[in-house]
This record gives C-alpha cells, sequence and structure tokens, in this order.
C-alpha cells in the first residue's frame, strides 16, 4: 500500500439527501478523502468561528468559495441551525472540520465537546465518519504496510429529530468499531504474534523475576518456551493444559509453551474454593498441571491431583538444558516467519480458542470464559495504542496470572510490545514491591484499590519516583484513596475497567495529553469515571426494566461490542445467550457516559435493590456509609451493602459491618440520621446491622458477593 492508501467502509450508508458530515477527525490529507468521497455534491466547509485550523488546511479552505461559520456560544443553535438547512438543499453536503486538538493516541473524537454539543443542536441529519490512522497505532510487531494510512468508516445517519451528542458518541464509536474489527493482525495466532515479539526484542527485552533475583532475555525465554512446548505434546493430548504458578519467569514460559504446543493454557484461581477448582478442573478438561514443587509446598490446601499429572518446571527445565541452548542458537539464526511454520504456530488462530479463564465466582459458580486469539490480540492493540508507553518502559508484573488483567497487561502485553517484565508473585508485599519498583526503574504499575493501599503504609514516596502511570481496576477506587495516594507519591492513580468477558479492559483514564499552541484539550481522564472506552469498541444501554435501548447519557445497564468481547462461556449455551445478542456483551453492570465520552460505572445490576419500586444501588449506599463513619483512610474493606427479601417493600438493605459499636438498633438508627442529614434518600438506608468478623473479599479485591450474602441469611 502507498503512503496515502485509505480504506473506506460502508460507502452504502452515504444518504443521497442532504447531510451534515461530523468526522471524529481530520487533517488535510483525510479532508481530501472526504471531498473525493462527495465529489459532483455542493459541499459547504463548517467551521466554528473561534477555531484555530492546521495551517493546510486553513491555506485550502481559504481557496473555497463554499464555507459556513457559526458559533459554539450561539444561544438558540435551532435557529442557526435553520440557516444551515438551505446547504443540504438537493443533495449538498455540510462537512465540520474542526481545529487544531490536544488528544492522546487512538482517540476518536477531536472535537471539542462544547463545539460537538452545538453542532448535534442544529436539528440536522447528521452522518458520524470515524476517521483513522491504523499507521499510528501499529504494534511493535506490525508492518505499516500491512495496514492502510489512513480508514474512513461511514457510520449510520442519525435522523435530525434524534440527533444529540449522546447519539452522535455511540454511532462514531460503533463505526470506530467496524473499522477496528478489520484489521489484519485480529486473524493471526497469538502464538505467532508472541513468537514475533520474543523475537524481535530478545536480544533488549528481559524477564527480571523478584522472587530470586533473576533475569532472562526475551530471546532466552523464547528458546525456553519452545523446548517446554515439546515436552507438553508428549504428555498429553488433551486440547488444555492447566497453569498453577504465580507471576514469574516460570508462569511466563509455561504460558508460552502451552501455546507453542498448540494447546489452550488455563491458570487456575489457586487462591479460590476447592469447590471453585474443582469445577474450574471439570469445566476444562484437562489433565497435566504445570506447577513448581516450591508453590505445592507453599499452597498445600490446594487440590492437587496426583503426582503423574504435574509438570514441575524446577525439574524438568535443567533437564532440557541443552535442548534449550540449541534452540536459542536456531532462533537467532531463523526468521520468525519461519519459526512459525517451523513449530505450526498458525494451525489455530483468529476466533479459535487462546486462553480459558474462569470467572471470580463472585456471585456463583465460576464460568469459563473462552478467549479467541482474535480477543487477545485485539484488547493488546487496544491497551497498547491507547496508553502509547515508550520503548523503554517496564511494567511491574505482580497481578495473579489467572486474574483477567493480569494475563493479558503482565504477559502478553509487555512481550508483544518488547517491553521489561518485573515479576513478583504477590501483589500484597509492597514494601518488597516498591524496592522492585526502583531497583527497576518500573514506570507502570498495575494494581486494585485493595492492593494500592498497601503502599500508602511505611512506603517512601522515593520508591516510586520511576512511576509514569498507576493504573487500578477490579474494583471502584474510591476517591478519598486517590487523592490520598497523590498527596504522598505525587501521582494520581487512574481508575480502568474492564471484564474477564471483554478480555477484560474496556475503558482506562489517562493523564491529559499537554497541548501545543493554539490548541484545545480533549480531556482524557475524569476523577469519579472509569475512562473513555478503549479504540475498536462500541457501547449502548438498555433500560434495566424493558430491555430496550436508551440515550447513552442516561443511566442503563451496559452492553460492549469490539473484536475483544468473548463468543461465549464455555459449554453453556444457556448462560451465554443471557449475556450476548448480535455481536454484543451484556456486561450486568449499571452506568452512563457523559458529555466527554467518560463512563461512570453505577454498580452490577446485581447489586443493586428494587424497593418499593425504585432501584437502589449498593455501591452508592457503601459509600456514603464509609463518608459519614469516617473509614475513608481505612486500608481495608469494614462495610458491605447487601439486599434480602422483604414483605412490604420487595427488598431490604442490610449492612454487613466490622466496625465496633456499629451494630445495635440505636446505632443503625444513628446512621439513618446520619445519612439522611448529607442527602441520602430514606429508601437507601439500611434496615439493620449485621456485625461480622469480616468482610468476604475475592483474591482479586473484590467484594465476595455470594459469601456476603451467606453471611447476611445466617445472620438476619
Amino acid at each position: 500500500m502507498s503512503a496515502t492508501s485509505i480504506q473506506i467502509l460502508h460507502r452504502d450508508r452515504i444518504p443521497e439527501e442532504g447531510v451534515l458530515v461530523i468526522p471524529g477527525r481530520l487533517n488535510f490529507e483525510q479532508l481530501l478523502h472526504l471531498e473525493r468521497l462527495f465529489s459532483g455534491r455542493r459541499i459547504t466547509w463548517l467551521i466554528e468561528e473561534n477555531a484555530t485550523l492546521d495551517p493546510a488546511l486553513q491555506g485550502y479552505l481559504e481557496t473555497s468559495d463554499h464555507g459556513a461559520l457559526f458559533s459554539a456560544a450561539d444561544s438558540n443553535p435551532t435557529g442557526a441551525g435553520g440557516q444551515l438547512r438551505e446547504n443540504l438543499a438537493d443533495g449538498g453536503v455540510l462537512i465540520h472540520v474542526h481545529g487544531r486538538a490536544a488528544v492522546r493516541n487512538a482517540t476518536p473524537c477531536h472535537i471539542p465537546t462544547h463545539v460537538l454539543k452545538a453542532i448535534c443542536s442544529f436539528g440536522l441529519p447528521v452522518l458520524p465518519v470515524a476517521v483513522d490512522c491504523p499507521r499510528e497505532a501499529l504494534l511493535s510487531v506490525e508492518s505499516a504496510s500491512s495496514v492502510p494510512a489512513n480508514q474512513m468508516v461511514i457510520g449510520r445517519m442519525i435522523p435530525g429529530e434524534e440527533c444529540s451528542l449522546a447519539a452522535y458518541r455511540k454511532g462514531l464509536l460503533e463505526a470506530a468499531e467496524e473499522g477496528f474489527a478489520s484489521r489484519p493482525l485480529l486473524k493471526a495466532s497469538l502464538a505467532s504474534v508472541l513468537l514475533r515479539g520474543l523475537k524481535r526484542h530478545g536480544a533488549r527485552r528481559r524477564v527480571f523475576d523478584g522472587s530470586d533475583d533473576s533475569e532472562f532475555g526475551y530471546d532466552r525465554i523464547l528458546a525456553a518456551a519452545i523446548v517446554l512446548s515439546k515436552r507438553i505434546r508428549e504428555e498429553t493430548d488433551a486440547p488444555r493444559v492447566a497453569i498453577v504458578l504465580p507471576p514469574g519467569k516460570g508462569g511466563l514460559i509455561a504460558n508460552l509453551a502451552v501455546l507453542f504446543a498448540g494447546k489452550v493454557p488455563v491458570n487456575l484461581n489457586f487462591t479460590a474454593s476447592h469447590e471453585a477448582v474443582r469445577s474450574s478442573i471439570r469445566q476444562s478438561g484437562v489433565d497435566r498441571f504445570i506447577t513448581a514443587d516450591p508453590f505445592v509446598r507453599k499452597v498445600p490446601s490446594f487440590p492437587w491431583p496426583p503426582n503423574r499429572d504435574l509438570i514441575l518446571l524446577e525439574r524438568e527445565l535443567p533437564l532440557l538444558k541443552k535442548k534449550i541452548i540449541t534452540w536459542a542458537m536456531v532462533c537467532k539464526v531463523l526468521p520468525a516467519p519461519v519459526l512459525t511454520v517451523l513449530l505450526g504456530l498458525n494451525k489455530r488462530r483468529g476466533e479459535d480458542e487462546a486462553i480459558l479463564l474462569f470467572t471470580s465466582g463472585s456471585s456463583g459458580e465460576p464460568k469459563g470464559v473462552a478467549l479467541s486469539h482474535r480477543n487477545v490480540l485485539a484488547n493488546v492493540c487496544q491497551f497498547a495504542s491507547r496508553l502509547d508507553m515508550p520503548g523503554d518502559a517496564s511494567v511491574l508484573g505482580c497481578l495473579p496470572l489467572f486474574h483477567s488483567f493480569g494475563c493479558t497487561v503482565t504477559l502478553w502485553y509487555p512481550v508483544i510490545e518488547g517491553i521489561d517484565l518485573v515479576t513478583y508473585p504477590s501483589p500484597l508485599e509492597t514494601k518488597r514491591l516498591a524496592e522492585l519498583i526502583a531497583l527497576h526503574q518500573v514506570s507502570l504499575l498495575l494494581a486494585t484499590p485493595t492492593f494500592l493501599r498497601g503502599y500508602m503504609k511505611r512506603i517512601d514516596p522515593a520508591r516510586l519516583a520511576s512511576l509514569k502511570l498507576v493504573v487500578t481496576g477490579a474494583e471502584k477506587l474510591p476517591q478519598s484513596l486517590a487523592d490520598a495516594f497523590e498527596e504522598k507519591f505525587g501521582m494520581r492513580p487512574q481508575e480502568g475497567y474492564g471484564l474477564t468477558e471483554t478480555s477484560p479492559a474496556t475503558n482506562v483514564n489517562l493523564p491529559d495529553p499537554e497541548p501545543g499552541h493554539d490548541e484545545v484539550v480533549i480531556p482524557s481522564s475524569r476523577s469519579g469515571s472509569v475512562g473513555q472506552v478503549l479504540p475498536g469498541l462500541a457501547i449502548r444501554l438498555t433500560d434495566p426494566a424493558t430491555g430496550r435501548d436508551i440515550p447513552i447519557d442516561r443511566q442503563g445497564i451496559i452492553w460492549f461490542r469490539g473484536a475483544n468481547v468473548f463468543g461465549g462461556y464455555l459449554d453453556n449455551e444457556e448462560k451465554s445467550k443471557e449475556v450476548l445478542s448480535d455481536g454484543w456483551f451484556r456486561t450486568g453492570d449499571v452506568g452512563r457516559v457523559d458529555d466527554d465520552g467518560f463512563l461512570y460505572i453505577e454498580g452490577r445490576i446485581s447489586r443493586f435493590s428494587k424497593i418499593a419500586g425504585e432501584m437502589v444501588p449498593h455501591e452508592s449506599v457503601e459509600a456514603a456509609i464509609v463518608k459519614v463513619l469516617g473509614l475513608d483512610g481505612e486500608s481495608e474493606r469494614k462495610v458491605a451493602v447487601v439486599g434480602v427479601p422483604d414483605e412490604k417493600k420487595g427488598e431490604a438493605i442490610l449492612l454487613l459491618s466490622t466496625v465496633a459499636g456499629v451494630a445495635h438498633e440505636q446505632e443503625c438508627i444513628d446512621l439513618r440520621y446520619k445519612l439522611l442529614d448529607t442527602g441520602v434518600p430514606s429508601l437507601w438506608c439500611p434496615k439493620a446491622i449485621v456485625p461480622v468478623d469480616e468482610i468476604p473479599v475475592l483474591a482479586s479485591g473484590k467484594l465476595d458477593i455470594k459469601g456476603c450474602e451467606k453471611l447476611a441469611k445466617e445472620n438476619a
């Protein structure tokens, strides 16, 4: 493809009647493509009067006789729209050209919100156009010649009477998702892409294992994984292999080896109940378990299978040392495509199952989430393009490998993108983690708020000075914790969001870009939100009661569509049908999208109680209780809200509490008055307080909903 190549999708959506075209972004070259797309029709360029255009755009538009100015501050946008409507007569086209903007990489909309809001208030029919430059967001292993320099995806026209800011953002994201889904990389094999990453970065990038202070180049990791993969093929014919290991060089080699063997890695949750583990083993059908002797001794309570079913790394790898040395030399000589064919890595690709994870089981039996090669590669691409980390970056890998974030971001992402990986078996030992961050100058830290609290104790801020970005997920980030962390370490943790079923990342807050001269900043962070959606994802919301689509700026159940969305639960068609519909995934979370495109999570639909016909969000009630009881700075969870059946109102709120002195009827009455004084509705106030020794929490830091409900039933 040439440097100016362009891919245009869905030309058939261009209406014959007049329309206002709003491209999400538009440089001079893209403007010329768009002009050619509408050749033969009268084009009027629509420009906000205070916009500062790029010089090339400015010079070109000055030669045009067809231009229209508008003011985003106009108090009567409908009237302005009426005046502009004449430009749509006889199939005429209005095309909006936005001013200079500072944006983060892979942001679909470069138009300031106040300008976009004015345009969407004109009452004119609008055609969203997603404009992308795929070569700006290539993974390190991709070739620029494999993708077009520019891509335009024509969205679905929005009638004038239905047009709004929310409707435009939804339409633009849907168009952008269709474009992203066409990327050639998504048809590849995860194993082959990982091999390319290990080959490309093998001599320069390393894994530092904090458990024994060892370090290995990616080239050595590649050779070890290839040799172990051959051993795995000899050992079992089963399509999946279990891995029971913490983060570290062993966990990385094991996962790579299983993929190179043409099989599916299943990282089992060794912190789950015996019942949940046995369920996962049964569902996945594994008959071999890769682990290590020291770990077997460290976790004796795990329902280990007979010794003959265990592949112990510290015993196997020394026996394979000569073969590893041989393959290290072979890998240096042979190019990645030849190695890929030699190892047969392209037999399974695209929509084939690549990895199997299990949901946390926080609200029931763990469900098997089979993620395809396409799913995982899409999410690595989405995450990497939005973060846009420099080549000398490094990431701390301490989240469990059975945790979806730990799997994608600290296994596949650093290998593919060529980022140094610093590992440690536990996210709880923050003193040691801080030492590793300082020693290896780690730049990216991923944690849950529960684990982040550990850094607030006894950690010298100088230890974390190298960090450029701290991202939290898995549970809501309390603003009090974010404020305290920023005050101590000089860096605000950014909240993200994702689910196992979305491979997992869907949203992330990131620091706002630095503006250049005359540039308007398009924000990329918003406190209290989980961030804007990652590139290649579309979002819709539905009414919890009716199931009908509602505007995305209203509270509703969140649905996602994208290449990273899984295809269904393992051998569970009934559960799959409950959450999947025409490619859309129903998250079960309730939220809304604000005017700037930031998603706010109001809670899980399972964490709402319907009381006297009103939906009461448990997480909001918990946040209010934490505030009035002065628990903001606590390092562990002290309260949890549970809904229980109630004859009069359908449901009632119970409060599980570990706080001393907050249990009796009078304390419940006092708490009620404190909540009412802060504006909390009466329906939201707990009916009773149940004292407990501890609030059940999963290994990931998430609330154990099933455990809380059990406690509530036992003590109600």
